[in-house]
């Protein structure tokens, strides 16, 4: 399958790795066509690696993953142009982080509005799902890193994106729980984890953990 990253930093790169190793034709996307660390991506992983502009990346993914920071993805997404993503899956595993005052960061948006749901809106011809941000990069593309049994959580308005999507996670990932929380509003409750994840993560000195829903 082809796919598409947005996005040249540590989530971009994980998730981008994993595909590849795969075996999954992936393209990684940034503002410019020469970016360096979409470059030095791309030449570390082989034939099946590539770099491009944002639409670029757009036009090439069957399915597409956007992995840019939050504050600035949707800027980066429309680069990418609506076009190149109608009817296309993009799984949107971003976190409206505000470090403008420092760490730890606030949320930009939240309680009454998500990320998820602007993008929703912005582009409405796309399959925005939602998921694997309430983790670390590693630990999203290798649940096994922490152990016993914990959930990833997922969310969007198109069932059969979700059902797609939850393939992926199970099937490519090795996720054994993913918890639908329903239509993208639900992006507000899984974006609004990042603070407790922060302060777990400051706690425990490791970003290697996760949620296990008990009930």
């Amino acid at each position: 399958m082809k796919i598409g990253i947005f996005g040249t930093g540590m989530v971009g790169v994980t998730i981008g790795t994993k595909l590849v190793q795969l075996g999954h034709e992936t393209k990684m996307g940034s503002r410019t066509a020469d970016n360096a660390k979409a470059v030095e991506w791309a030449n570390a992983n082989g034939g099946k690696a590539s770099h491009g502009t944002f639409a670029d990346t757009a036009a090439f993914g069957e399915i597409l993953f956007n992995c840019t920071t939050g504050m600035k993805s949707i800027d980066a997404l429309k680069l990418a142009d609506e076009k190149n993503m109608s009817g296309k899956i993009l799984v949107d595993i971003a976190n409206p982080l505000d470090f403008s005052k420092g760490m730890p960061p606030s949320l930009s948006v939240c309680n009454t509005d998500s990320l998820g749901e602007q993008i929703q809106r912005t582009f409405p011809s796309v399959k925005v799902v939602k998921t694997l941000n309430s983790v670390n990069c590693k630990v999203m593309v290798n649940p096994s890193l922490v152990h016993g049994d914990h959930d990833m959580f997922i969310c969007g308005n198109n069932s059969a994106a979700k059902e797609m999507v939850t393939g992926i996670l199970k099937d490519w990932f090795g996720w054994k729980s993913v918890i639908d929380l329903g239509g993208i509003t639900g992006a507000r409750a899984m974006e609004m984890l990042l603070p407790i994840w922060l302060k777990l993560m400051e706690t425990f000195n490791t970003a290697n953990f996760n949620l296990k829903i008990i009930r």
